[in-house]
């Protein structure tokens, strides 16, 4: 399929899914994150049903975005392309969302139109189960209280930051229009069991055989487990507090560096530090990728809301598993005030900030980034935003390479529908 028929088959889809929407209503699931405004500073999906079950019900979905850059850039060689203002190609997901029985859900993302792909192409899904009342009415409800299982191939639970993020179209939910600079996001074969206590207690342990695209080949019998620890609590009606600590490990057996290079849509900023040099157009850049085979990676993340004020922070280290060695660290900071008592109105910063050396002795490598913005939510289910970024890599370890005094900097405008 060419690009050029990407975008009006994005826009049928849409106001396909939309009339869909009208039609059904778009009841609430149970144990479901809801979408739009209501979403916002949700992590895991409530351990409470919310609702009853009513029989088997599909929920159709999906979200749309576009975004205006006006972005300039420069490196040391001046072999940087020039850039333009203008629009980037719009992105779309189609969302499904099935209550199958009492307490057993699934999801499936389709990305109708993506940067990386010029095709619709299945991002991935999984089962959710929240209590076994369809095996038999009341079977180790004990546990279910507090225990859930998910299974399938989609983004696993490792960190906080994939649930603020930006997922292809999917960005109601992040206060900015880029993602961080170390993207944690990895779609993988997973089975993960959660614990999730009245008393804010949150613990997840799960594996993985750590790949993107795999196959039943010799020699690629390796895995990855991961993990999370927590605490979530509402502590009066002004204040909430949230801290988590995550780990990830990936065995030695083939690749396995997927969990800052799983984001198969593309990264936010079209065309940046794209370079007349290169053999072939990046649709991943400015992420970064340590690129370690295997390695083992932590995240801390602290997030307190005080009635309109909010802040979620990232602490995470990703270290070579092989014996060169080699060690990544990011920083983030984002600190968002939320105006008025519908909180319609946002506006904030965020600083994020990775420094490491690919292998020991190795020379530095300094990546900084500054977001500041907001953003309106028009309605529950549409936001616009507007953000300035600037960002600069430092360091010998650098050299030779396009990111020498690499910078760029700008403004850009995002137009989000999400439901």
């Amino acid at each position: 399929m060419k690009l050029s028929f990407k975008l009006p088959i994005a826009f049928f889809f849409m106001f396909l899914i939309a009339g869909s929407a009208y039609a059904q209503q778009l009841k609430d699931l149970q144990y479901f994150r809801p979408t739009g405004k209501a979403g916002l500073n949700v992590f895991e999906a409530p351990k409470t049903a919310g609702v009853e079950y009513e029989g088997f019900y599909v929920r159709t979905g999906g979200d749309f975005s576009v975004i205006f850059h006006g972005m300039s850039h420069e490196n040391d060689d001046g072999t940087l392309i020039d850039l333009s203002n203008n629009f980037s190609l719009p992105t779309a997901n189609l969302n499904f969302d099935v209550q199958v029985e009492d307490g057993l859900r699934m999801h499936l993302r389709t990305y109708l139109s993506s940067r990386h792909h010029s095709e619709a192409w299945v991002k991935g899904g999984y089962f959710q189960i929240d209590n076994l009342n369809f095996i038999e009415d009341g079977f180790l409800s004990e546990l279910m209280e507090v225990a859930r299982f998910r299974f399938g191939m989609d983004e696993i639970n490792y960190g906080d930051t994939h649930f603020r993020r930006s997922d292809n179209a999917a960005s109601l939910y992040n206060p900015f229009v880029g993602n961080y600079i170390m993207d944690s996001f990895a779609t993988e074969p997973f089975g993960e069991v959660s614990v999730m206590m009245e008393n804010g207690f949150l613990g997840v342990l799960g594996v993985s055989n750590g790949r993107l695209n795999q196959a039943p080949v010799s020699g690629d019998d390796g895995f990855a487990i991961f993990g999370k620890v927590g605490y979530d609590s509402q502590v009066n009606e002004d204040l909430r507090v949230r801290v988590t600590g995550s780990f990830y490990n990936s065995t030695d057996k083939s690749t396995r560096d997927y969990l800052y290079n799983g984001d198969r849509a593309g990264a936010r900023y079209y065309n940046v530090l794209e370079s007349t040099a290169d053999a072939r157009v990046s649709d991943f850049l400015p992420r970064f990728n340590p690129g370690f085979a295997y390695h083992t990676a932590f995240q801390i993340n602290p997030f307190v809301k005080f009635q309109g004020l909010e802040f979620f922070g990232v602490f995470e280290m990703s270290s070579n598993g092989a014996d060169t060695g080699g060690e990544y660290t990011q920083l983030g900071a984002e600190v968002i005030y939320r105006l008025g008592d519908m909180e319609d109105f946002y506006v904030g910063g965020r600083y994020n900030m990775v420094s490491g050396e690919a292998a020991d002795g190795a020379a530095t490598q300094d990546i900084t980034r500054m977001n500041i913005g907001g953003g309106w939510f028009l309605t529950n289910n549409v936001l616009l935003k507007l953000e300035y970024v600037n960002s600069s890599y430092d360091g010998d370890g650098w050299a030779a390479s396009k990111f020498a005094g690499a910078e760029f900097s700008g403004f850009n405008i995002e137009a989000v529908i999400g439901f």
